[in-house]
Formats: C-alpha cells, structure tokens, sequence
C-alpha cells in the first residue's frame, strides 16, 4: 500500500521548491545579509524578497513582517512583547482554553508576572461564542490573543468579534492571533480583521522546519524578547536563518491557489467523515464547519496510543492530538467537555495537498481491521 502521512498538522513534507531554495542559499548564495559585500547584497535580496512574498500572501507591508524561528517563538514574542508594553495601561488578558501550549504556557507564566488571564471555554464542538468575547473583554484588558483555526479539531474562531469587543469596552487591548493552522490555507488578512500581531510557521505549508514571521501592525509597539545587533529593527536581532527564511518564501511561492485547494480538501474530508461514519464505534469530534483540512474522531474503546502504534505499523501516520502534547490526554477536547472514553481513544487525521481519496481509503480499512482485533481494557 505505501506510506500514508496524514499528521499535517503536526508538520508536513518540505515541497520540493523550498528544499531546493534552501539548498541554494547554503551553497551559493550564503552570504551574511548585513556584510557589505557582493556576496551580503545576493544575501539581502533573497531575504527582502522572502519578506515581500510572505508580505504579500498576508496583504501587509514587508516592513511590518519579522522572521522568527517558529510560531512558538512568534506567539511568545506577541505575548511578552505587548503585555510588557502595555503593562501601565491595564493587567487584563482574554484567550480561550482551547490555545496551543506556545500561548498556554506563556499566559501561565504572566499570571506568575501578576497579569489576569480569563480563558474563555469551548462548546462540546470546540466553538467560542462571540458573545463570550463580548462578556469577557473590560474597560482593563491589555491583550486578547486568540487563535486562528484550532489545531486538533479545526474549528474557526470568531476573530471578527474581537475588534468590536474592545471597542465597545473602550478598552486600550492589542490584539493577536496564531494563524499558523489558518495559514496557506484560508485567506489569512490581518489588516481586514484589524488584527496587530499575528504569528504564522513555514513548516505546517511544506516550508522548512525552524522559521516562521510575526506581523506587527506599524505604529504597535512591543518589548523584544531578545537583544542584539540591530537585525529585523531590533524586534527579533540576531543573523537571520537565511536558508530557512528564503525556504519560506518558497513554500509561499508554491502555495496553490487557496480557493481551489479549499474546495479540493472539503471534497476530501467530506468523503473522509462518511468513509468513517460507517465504521461502528467510531465517533467524530471535528464539527462540519471545522476547516477541512482537519478530522478529530474516537475510534471505539481502543486507546489512541494503541490504535496509533498499530496504524504506524503499517504505514499509516496519524496523531493522538497536539505533536506538542508528547501523547498526553487532549487538553482541547477535555475542554470541550468530551466523555473521558472519547477523549482516550480520540486521533486526528489532517490532510495536505498532497492527500489522496486512496490515503483515506488506506486508513479506514487499518482502522476497522484494528478494531476487529485489539483489544483494551475498558476506558
């Protein structure tokens, strides 16, 4: 049957236009973008033009775009950054209790720095409700850091419920999103959301692992995290990752067109949730409006740890929720307020371009066959 990697979310194949852009600029174009020299103005030309590309695919100003080295350090940036510069105008934060652990464990280490954080909790589908941001956003909120699609069950958030939340409670909050699962995938414009930060990540769009970019809406300011020699206009200093950052650019490249390629993968899951609604036992927890790109179901009274090992055995990659979460019992769907046996046995299937009809053909049969046969104690 082959390899069958459906664990996109958690990373997906570098495309073959950043593999080689990276080579390139290892071996040929290597220079230091700051040197002043030949082969630093090669090196600056791919960097402003990596930056212009990613720019561009967000519809914001290239100057306003700052590499990083993922969206973990993207979102701690925007976190840190503008609770610390806003710390004399309120303590006041709201996210929801559906975050990756990139914003969960930063906003635990601000409530330790004496912010409060609300933690605005998700519905049995994994929705907020924007009258839940209405409720929660105060006269004293500082920061409202939401994410974009959710990454274990592909919900949307209600991000356009922000802006006006804040404004109705005239509050002087910035306003940042996690878009690394939104992005490349569904038109991601912070600039039409009125979002300030936003953070996205090269390796969930076949980009290289170990960059990403931070959008900082001009005239936001920040606190860095880090101090240096004056790179990225002293917001994120240090030689920048030229092979990764070029790599980046790449990947943005060769994106399909989003429309397109959104209506490919609604074709796909749509096929995916009726092939798995026939197996007996299993339960889906991605609601039907989730982005389709991603499928959350319990696979009966199997474990998820068991049933992943048995599919890996085979060839078939699948996940048991967050990559970060290292097997941990799902932190998102215990929010949600799922049955201790649905969140036990939950896996996540997430597509990319390069997923078939065949793939998932391939894991329905492994998976019927793995219920038929493993056994497990009862949950």
């Amino acid at each position: 049957m082959g390899e069958i990697y459906l664990d996109n979310s958690a990373t997906t194949r570098v495309c073959r236009e950043a593999a080689d852009k990276v080579m390139e600029i290892m071996t040929e174009t290597y220079g230091n973008p700051s040197s002043l020299h030949t082969k630093g103005f090669q090196a600056e030309r791919e960097l402003t033009a990596a930056r212009e590309t990613v720019a561009g695919m967000l519809g914001v100003l290239p100057e306003e775009l700052y590499f990083t080295s993922g969206g973990t350090e993207s979102n701690n940036l925007a976190l840190f950054g503008a609770a610390h510069a806003q710390r004399r105008r309120g303590n006041h934060i709201v996210t929801t209790a559906m975050e990756h652990s990139s914003i969960m464990n930063t906003m635990k280490q601000l409530e330790k720095e004496g912010y409060s954080v609300t933690y605005l909790k998700p519905d049995k589908e994994g929705k907020i409700r924007p009258e839940q941001i209405f409720e929660a956003v105060t006269p004293d909120t500082i920061l409202v850091s939401m994410m974009y699609v959710n990454n274990e069950v592909g919900t949307i958030l209600p991000l356009e419920a922000v802006p006006q939340a804040i404004a109705d409670a005239n509050a002087p909050a910035l306003f940042h999103a996690d878009a690394v699962q939104a992005f490349g995938k569904i038109p991601v414009k912070p600039k039409k959301l009125k979002i300030d930060l936003l953070s996205v990540s090269a390796h969930k769009i076949h980009g290289p692992k170990g960059v990403g970019a931070f959008f900082l809406r001009k005239g936001v300011r920040i606190v860095p995290r880090a101090y240096g020699g004056g790179q990225e206009k002293d917001i994120r200093p240090g030689t920048e990752a030229m092979p990764l950052i070029a790599g980046l650019g790449a990947a943005v490249k060769a994106l399909p067109d989003t429309a397109e390629e959104y209506a490919a993968m609604k074709k796909l899951s749509t096929y995916c949730r009726k092939r798995l609604s026939e197996i007996d036992g299993v339960t889906l927890n991605s609601p039907e409006d989730s982005l389709p790109y991603i499928v959350n179901f319990s696979a009966g009274n199997v474990r998820a740890e068991t049933m992943l090992h048995f599919l890996s055995d085979k060839e078939i990659y699948v996940s048991s929720g967050s990559a970060c979460s290292k097997g941990k019992e799902s932190r998102i769907l215990t929010a949600m307020g799922l049955p201790k046996s649905r969140i036990s046995s939950a896996l996540r299937i997430s597509f990319s371009r390069y997923s078939t009809a065949e793939d998932v053909d391939g894991l329905v049969d492994a998976l019927k066959e793995g219920l038929d046969s493993l056994t497990s104690k009862p949950l």
